[in-house]
């Protein structure tokens, strides 16, 4: 393939928002099928994710967030591995960009990487576009491209034919981990 050969959307937030109505509703209706998807962290979201650190609107930043700290990044990585295990439930390779900031520590986003590939991740790539442009993105590129030529076996979390409760059920119990609904 080319690079003329690829095209790239987002769907919005979150593996459980954004991805689930992208993959469910628009590849169902467009006939769009997904060769890979991409899961954008950060080590500074995934410690706000820890709930060791007390984050509100409008004020300074906790100083923890821009310390390293390897057991926040475990903790608030369960949120990272939910998401990578809800691109799994249809089928489709994931890549997780960890987006980085000047003040993340080469151990941190090792860390990152280490837990994003044992979570399910076909690949990890941090991305410095913010700082270094189209080059602080080439690695990611990479990465993407050979997810994406791997074969797809993109499925649907459900059949169109299934009543609107039993697939309402369906997303609360894989996609976000209900018991019942």
């Amino acid at each position: 393939l080319k690079l003329a050969d690829y095209v790239v959307t987002e769907a919005g937030f979150g593996a459980d928002l954004g991805a689930e109505k992208f993959f469910d509703i628009k590849c169902r209706h467009s006939g769009l099928k997904p060769n890979a998807a991409v899961i954008v962290c950060s080590v500074r979201a995934l410690k706000m994710h820890s709930g060791d650190f007390r984050v509100v609107a409008g004020r300074p930043l906790d100083p923890g967030l821009t310390a390293e700290n390897l057991d926040a990044v475990r903790h608030g990585a369960e949120n990272l591995i939910k998401h990578i295990e809800n691109i799994r439930l249809f089928n489709v390779p994931v890549v997780v960009a960890i987006n980085k900031f000047d003040t993340d520590t080469k151990r941190e986003l090792s860390l990152v990487g280490e837990i994003a590939m044992s979570g399910g991740a076909d690949d990890c790539s941090v991305s410095d576009m913010w700082r270094s442009g189209s080059k602080g993105g080439v690695d990611l590129a990479r990465a993407v491209v050979k997810a994406a030529g791997k074969k797809s076996k993109f499925k649907f979390l459900y059949p169109l034919h299934t009543p609107i409760k039993d697939k309402i059920e369906t997303i609360a119990k894989k996609v976000y981990g209900a018991r019942a609904v």
